[in-house]
Parts: C-alpha cells; structure tokens; sequence
C-alpha cells in the first residue's frame, strides 16, 4: 500500500509497507425494513438536486465558512516533505515499556525490504535487537504525517504508527480522586497472590473472538429458520461487599482455571459467585450505606 525507502544518515532502504492486521467483525448490509432489498448509498449534490458520480467529486479544503479551495492529487504530491516518500528515522530510543506515548498506536504495516537493500535492511534489525532499541521516524500515509516507531518482528520489521502528544487527551478530563485511597497490608497481599495465579506467558492461540463465534451461531440458527435463544441476563447486584472476600474468590477461581490447564481467568469464577462476591474498589464497601451509593453522581467521560 505504500513504496518508499528507510532513511537514516545517508543509508537508504528500499521497502514497501503492507497491513499488517485486518478486521474480523461480522459485517452487515444495510437493508430497507419493508421489502428488505439492500440499500444504495449515493453522492448527492444539494445544489444541483442530482445524484452524481463520484468521479465528479475532489477534495476542498475549507478555509473560511462555506469558502473552499481545491486540492488536487499533484498538489498534494508536490509537498515538500521528505517523509511523503520516505520513513525518516528521527533517533533511536531504548524500549520502554512504561513510556505512555508509545501505548496509543493507530495502525500496524509490516515491512519488506527490495531485494537490493535486504543487507541494509536486516543490518538494521540486528542492530535493534541486539541493542534493544526503537526507531523513532516520522512518515507521510494517506496525506498525512505520522509519528512512528519501528521494530524487529520475527524475519521482518513492523513499523506502528502513533498519535502525536497534541492528539493525547489529558487525564485531568477523568473523575479521578485527589489522593489515591488506602490500601491495608492484607489487601495488597492478597491482591499479589491473585496476580501471581495469573501470570503466565501470554499465547495468542488461547484467545478467540467469543462474541464473534455467538453471534455467528445466532446467524446460522436464523438462517436455518431456528429459534434463538436468548442469554438470562446477569442479576445486577446492589450488595457491595468486603474487597478481601472477593479477592479471596477470585485466587480460588485462578488457581482453579491453572489446574485445569486453562488460561488463567478469573471470569468463571466471577460468573459463579457475582452474587455474593461481587468486587469493589471501596475496602470497606460491605458497610456501606446503599442509599448513599444510589445518590452517587455518574462519571461522566469523553468519547473517544
């Protein structure tokens, strides 16, 4: 989807970028309620009070209230950036786990270096991988620039696009407490037990889309003029209890799940015992007033 070359210093890499993810979610076709015949989305134009093509659109940018001017494909291939043909490698940073920025990704493409800078290309990755670093580069896609990193991955590079730090929304905009609260010893002891059930090494192959597949199943029973069943919604429960008693529960439940070989989840155990275990961020929510919970204002957040 994209041709160009890594730039850093005066080392030039041929590559092209691909996708490298892709949407699994089940689609829909919009249809009309009445005779269920799909429905066309068309190009209006107000003015003209006609249907046109979309060869008969191009882009405008506004620049003041219903003023627009034209931006054509040579226009936007004449800006004079670097980066409209080329991945500029910035600097090279340690990995960072904890470094916040680098955890609001947008896209993810794979690299594949031309055969004529394979040595270059594969040069590069070792380097990365033997030193643990990152690759810090800006990149123009889709007629826009893009901050991005670039990694080793498996026989290749991947290089993830990600937002710049004006397009970050500030945590101030959550309802969050002004000191954290208190947390009593045996809570956080009991909290370290339940994480320590937990942990383990994440393999992909144990996760599938369950939506995804019940829906589908929904599909198919309709389709095969079946009933379906509709799922019992869970008993929502206004009795808060004691944090320990649920941190207790969901130990058991891991260390259930670990001995039967599963991924550790604690969503079984959850569903077995949210009557009585249902979990809070309050430790001494088992006294609580439920009245005084009731009148608790909503958090409010943005969209995104």
């Amino acid at each position: 989807m994209w041709r160009g070359a890594i730039q850093f210093g005066l080392v030039t890499i041929p590559v092209k970028l691909y996708l490298a993810t892709e949407s699994k979610g089940v689609s829909f076709n919009m249809l009309h309620k009445t005779d269920l015949s799909r429905i066309q989305m068309k190009t209006y134009c107000p003015v003209d009070d006609d249907v046109i093509s979309r060869g008969d659109t191009v882009k405008g940018f506004e620049y003041a209230p219903g003023q627009y001017v034209v931006v054509t494909d040579e226009d936007l291939e004449s800006v004079p950036l670097k980066t409209v043909r080329s991945i500029e490698i910035e600097l090279f940073t340690q990995k960072r786990p904890d470094d916040g920025a680098v955890r609001f990704v947008k896209q993810a493409y794979y690299l594949e270096p031309d055969p004529i800078g394979r040595k270059a290309f594969y040069l590069l990755k070792d380097v990365l991988e033997d030193k643990g670093l990152t690759a810090v580069c800006k990149v123009v896609i889709k007629d826009r620039e893009a901050l991005a990193a670039v990694d080793p991955f498996g026989s290749t590079m991947i290089l993830t696009t990600l937002h710049w730090p004006d397009e970050i929304r500030s945590t101030a905009e959550l309802d969050l407490p002004a000191e954290e609260p208190e947390i009593k010893p045996a809570e956080r002891k009991m909290a370290e037990q339940l994480i320590e059930a937990m942990t383990g090494d994440f393999d992909p192959e144990n996760y599938t889309d369950e939506y995804r597949a019940a829906l589908l199943k929904i599909i198919e029973a309709k389709v095969a003029g079946e009933e379906t069943v509709a799922v019992a919604p869970a008993e929502p429960s206004s009795n808060l209890v004691d944090l320990m008693a649920a941190l207790e529960a969901s130990v058991k439940a891991a260390v259930d799940a670990r001995a039967e070989g599963a991924p550790t989840s604690v969503n079984a155990g959850r569903s077995k015992s949210r009557s009585d275990t249902a979990a809070t961020a309050e430790s001494d929510a088992g006294s609580a007033d439920e009245s005084a919970a009731d009148a608790r204002p909503t958090r409010r957040r943005k969209s995104a």
